[in-house]
């Protein structure tokens, strides 16, 4: 069978398992990898592979086995280094080996949008001891956030409002951190009116943007997004020139997932993913083309077009809240009815569930933004995870 490209994809959880998707219909052939077996993207890819990618051994083999055209990680915990061995022998890095070793550091991301780019970013400082911890919120001051360098979705983040709370936080990031890195970064809490995240795709026919994202978090973690968000055109200017600098300085082909704080009409650059990201779920029922098929376009060369918003949208996750390897879903018929404008879902295929596991999402489509939120909110809270006796 003829595919158009061979993509290895390093992650594959409920993000990786949309990408499969939009990539296989353009025709590539995508090996999945995971650390176990039966992740969401191996559901629906051609092939799998099981085993840690912070084994730089074994990460090397699999490249060396499948020989892809392209490697596209969708998950933080890699041995970058390997990435960069394999791009310079012709293996093309999604978006670059560069790319991929700064973003998945938070230290070094921040260190090429503040320094290297000027761009405005809260203040900060790094700690790889409890004492450090203390000197830096010194610096930043009270209340601070305080998070890995490495790790995604909020895993190990924490505000800290009193100096008694330091400790906890440091013990928490150090515990949830992804990689073998115990350092963090103590940063200055934002008072921000909202947060976005704009997707940015990077192809061959330039830099382009998605209409902005708004969210919520708790926990560090996403729980709800919503396109479009209000913002002045000011600010969306800011927000869209900060983020072609810094994609333009990592370079390669791809969607960018760059957030910021927003407060008034100051715009403060916050992360950057160099992939799709979860906010971006809610692209699934709002755009003409999701992130993922964005993303599978801007990877494999081919023409990006326009985005267009179909209509004012939001998602919803459903969570679990215990452990469990024997679960089922129920209640989603009542949800697809939900009132109020169209409704869609998406459950993930992941084998187990844990405490606030994200197991699935709600999108919805209606008049506003706001009566989006309602009714993702509302069919998110029909789907029942049943667990067994």
């Amino acid at each position: 069978m003829a595919f158009t490209a061979k993509i290895l994809l390093l992650g594959s959880g409920e993000l990786g398992r949309e990408f499969v998707i939009s990539a296989k219909r353009l025709g590539a052939q995508v090996i999945a990898c995971d650390s176990y077996a039966g992740a969401p993207a191996m559901q629906v890819a051609d092939g799998h592979e099981v085993f840690s990618m912070l084994d730089a051994d074994l990460l090397a083999k699999a490249i060396e086995k499948h020989r892809p055209d392209f490697v596209v990680p969708e998950i933080e915990a890699i041995r970058t280094e390997v990435l960069a061995q394999v791009e310079a022998r012709g293996v093309t890095v999604v978006p670059s080996a560069r790319a991929t070793i700064m973003t998945m550091n938070r230290d070094r991301i921040r260190e090429v949008a503040a320094v290297e780019l000027g761009l405005r970013t809260s203040r900060y400082r790094y700690a790889e001891t409890l004492a450090e911890v203390l000197a830096g919120a010194e610096h930043t001051g009270l209340p601070c956030v305080i998070k890995p360098v490495m790790s995604s979705s909020g895993k190990g983040q924490s505000t800290v409002r009193s100096a008694d709370e330091l400790e906890t936080a440091w013990d928490y990031a150090v515990a949830n951190m992804r990689g073998d890195r115990s350092r963090v970064i103590v940063e200055e809490f934002i008072a921000f009116d909202y947060e976005i995240t704009l997707l940015t795709v990077r192809s061959r026919e330039g830099v382009s943007f998605c209409p902005p994202i708004g969210h919520r978090q708790e926990r560090g973690d996403y729980q709800e997004s919503w396109q479009p968000t209000p913002m002045s055109n000011a600010a969306l200017a800011a927000a869209q020139d900060m983020a072609r600098k810094v994609v333009d300085n990592l370079g390669g082909y791809g969607i960018f997932g760059v957030e910021f704080f927003v407060k008034g009409e100051d715009v403060i650059f916050s992360e950057l993913s160099p992939r799709p990201h979860d906010t971006g779920m809610v692209t699934l029922i709002s755009q003409n083309m999701s992130e993922f098929d964005l993303h599978a376009r801007a990877i494999l060369g081919l023409p990006v077009p326009e985005v267009t918003l179909r209509g004012p949208a939001a998602s919803a996750v459903i969570l679990a809240d215990r452990e469990s390897n024997d679960f089922r879903f129920e209640g989603l018929a009542d949800a697809l009815s939900t009132p109020g404008g169209e409704v869609d879902l998406r459950l993930f295929g992941k084998p187990a569930t844990r405490p606030y596991r994200r197991m699935g999402v709600a999108l919805a489509r209606a008049e506003d933004a706001d009566a989006a939120r309602a009714v993702a909110a509302d069919a998110a809270g029909k789907v029942r995870i049943v667990y067994g006796e």
